[in-house]
């Protein structure tokens, strides 16, 4: 992209700063856009490593999950929709800031263990998709797939707009995205992998991803995963 040929090939007149504290970054700085210090505050926490909820330890799975299941096997996280990463999941979607999701992929990719050999996003209606003139989930996909060294494919299309989820409880996410994905399968080429990630940039109830886990499923899919910057907790209701 530009800005990475411009940020590789123009010389730098001035000391460059921390994107977060906007103090002068050192040569023990490990990260070209925050410093050592900023970047201790992506540090993970305990989680269940199903849900991927906060937990006191980590735990392979946490109560509710060993009682209600959901359909992924794990879910990896760079950390909660609070400071500093909600602020770069909102400047990348809504300022048009998309070059923040190669930093952003690099630190997911940090966090993943055993990647699935492909990576696919979650879809954008294509009105919404005009409107923005980028899918989020998408360039998270791309980047974090080459982080790891595995491949990414489109495998969703959105079939249905739908109302924003923001402020709905779980029961009506799941009502206002039914029927709303459809599996790509005939744009795939070649068969779909037995072990599969499904990426987005925040992941509240867990509805989007649920309803694209029932597709892949039905295809004979056996492990599903879910890499996202930003795990939040469930609203109430």
């Amino acid at each position: 992209m530009l800005s990475d040929w411009l940020q590789k090939h123009t010389p730098r007149l001035v000391t460059p700063q921390c994107d977060l504290c906007k103090l002068d970054k050192s040569h023990s700085d490990t990260h070209p856009r925050w410093c050592n210090s900023c970047l201790k505050l992506f540090d993970p926490v305990p989680r269940c490593q199903r849900c991927g909820l906060k937990t006191l330890i980590t735990v392979d799975q946490c109560g509710q999950c060993l009682s209600q299941p959901p359909p992924w096997h794990r879910l990896y996280c760079v950390g909660d929709y609070s400071f500093p990463t909600a602020g770069y999941i909102q400047q990348m979607k809504y300022a048009d800031k998309f070059w923040f999701a190669r930093d952003l992929s690099k630190l997911l990719a940090s966090r993943i263990e055993h990647p699935a050999p492909l990576i696919t996003s979650v879809p954008l209606h294509w009105r919404r998709y005009i409107h923005r003139g980028f899918n989020q989930s998408q360039l998270l996909a791309n980047y974090t797939a080459r982080e790891l060294g595995v491949k990414d494919e489109v495998l969703f299309r959105r079939i249905r707009p739908t109302a924003s989820q923001q402020g709905l409880t779980k029961s009506a996410r799941l009502h206002n995205l039914k029927s709303a994905f459809t599996l790509r399968k005939q744009d795939f080429q070649g068969a779909i992998p037995s072990h599969v990630a499904i990426i987005d940039d925040v992941v509240t109830t867990g509805s989007t991803v649920y309803q694209l886990c029932q597709l892949l499923l039905e295809v004979g899919v056996k492990r599903i995963d879910i890499y996202c910057i930003c795990r939040t907790p469930e609203p109430s209701g």
